[in-house]
């Protein structure tokens, strides 16, 4: 694959900037952003089918119609599967809950004993009391604290989850015809460098979900693989659900680190040491993940370099937390793409005076146009 041109130091510094803006921005209308995000990638996934079909023979519309309505089908297969599920294993999974919650406190228990054995202020501190009081507290509420607000966060992004499919649709359905339009409205002197603009666009949005997805299985290999050298039950489904919920900044990487150890200290409740090494394991795959597999995935896949990669992370953080570190590398690779073909017709002096030249021919003419009506 072919890199795309660097940007300079001056257009580089404007592209940081200017996406550490957009990025303070867009979490303004995070509403609409996390919409957008999974429509693009829904679109990157849907359309070599589109584009299959349209080879076959079918009218391009048709053949949007057609993938478009069977995702609907299998998603409302997958939603009403989930739904019978979820009403027939309802008490087993409740009870399953609870049984991981106690496994999760005892760990705590253990911790905090060993904790005062080993250091004496601790026990002075008391401790592992105060840690018992709080997961009691923690475990005697977790329905009314825990889960019926998560219930309500849910229900207030419902509305923005429902926008996916109608631009997902239409973003299949019309890409080409917006291209065009916003293509129309450009001069004709910039015409070859804007069609190779929206070429790099779409090729490094491209490069970013796929740079996703191979994170992803990297993330699932490594962690299946640790788990299933300690001996943990289901290793390959709980590296899978970990490595998923990793797109999740921080929650979800906490959300996953937290089912790992419960599965592991529950299962395993004679083996305490296996709860330290699977948390040992998710730290070390996560350092790995930012420091190693993000660089070497999304990053090369946007030709950014490493060091680049780990400093717009930890500014698109500082700047819009949990949706600067999404948002930071895509946006950053779309961003870079514009500058520098904005940076290319500025350093061309011949396409702005064809620029100039079109201008003074199309006013010159405008003017013999209205001298001859007059």
């Amino acid at each position: 694959m072919r890199a795309f041109p660097q940007p300079g130091a001056i257009t580089l510094l404007a592209v940081v900037l200017t996406t550490c803006l957009l990025l303070f921005l867009f979490q303004k209308i995070i509403w609409l952003v996390v919409p957008a995000l999974l429509s693009l990638m829904l679109y990157y996934c849907l359309r070599p089918a589109v584009q299959a079909l349209v080879l076959g023979g079918l009218r391009h519309g048709m053949a949007v119609k057609s993938i478009w309505l069977l995702l609907q089908v299998l998603a409302a297969a997958m939603v009403l599967a989930g739904v019978v599920v979820l009403l027939a294993r309802a008490g087993s999974w409740q009870n399953r809950l609870v049984h991981y919650l106690a496994g999760g406190q005892n760990l705590l228990s253990q911790t905090a004993g060993s904790l005062e054995r080993a250091f004496p202020v601790f026990q002075r501190m008391h401790v592992g009391t105060l840690v018992d009081q709080r997961v009691r507290q923690f475990t005697g509420r977790f329905a009314e604290d825990q889960l019926l607000p998560l219930a309500l966060l849910l229900l207030k992004w419902l509305p923005s989850v429902l926008l996916v499919p109608f631009i997902t649709y239409y973003m299949l359905n019309d890409a080409a015809r917006l291209k065009k339009y916003l293509i129309k409205s450009v001069p004709n002197a910039y015409f070859e460098k804007s069609l190779l603009l929206f070429a790099r666009l779409d090729t490094s949005l491209q490069n970013y979900f796929q740079g996703l997805l191979l994170l992803t299985l990297l993330d699932t290999a490594c962690l299946a693989a640790g788990l299933g050298l300690l001996g943990i039950a289901h290793a390959a489904w709980l590296a899978i659900a970990a490595a998923v919920l990793a797109w999740i900044p921080y929650l979800g990487s906490v959300a996953g680190c937290v089912m790992v150890v419960l599965a592991t200290v529950t299962d395993s409740p004679d083996k305490g040491w296996l709860a330290y090494a699977s948390l040992v394991l998710f730290i070390a795959v996560r350092l790995l993940d930012d420091f190693v597999f993000l660089p070497l995935t999304i990053g090369r896949k946007l030709h950014i370099h490493p060091v680049l990669s780990v400093v717009m992370l930890f500014l698109g953080g500082t700047v819009a937390g949990a949706t600067g570190l999404v948002l930071a590398l895509p946006l950053f690779g779309v961003v870079a793409v514009i500058g520098q073909a904005v940076a290319e017709v500025i350093s061309d002096h011949k396409l702005r005076a064809r620029f100039r030249e079109g201008r003074r021919l199309a006013a010159l003419s405008a003017k013999r146009e209205a001298m001859k009506s007059a």
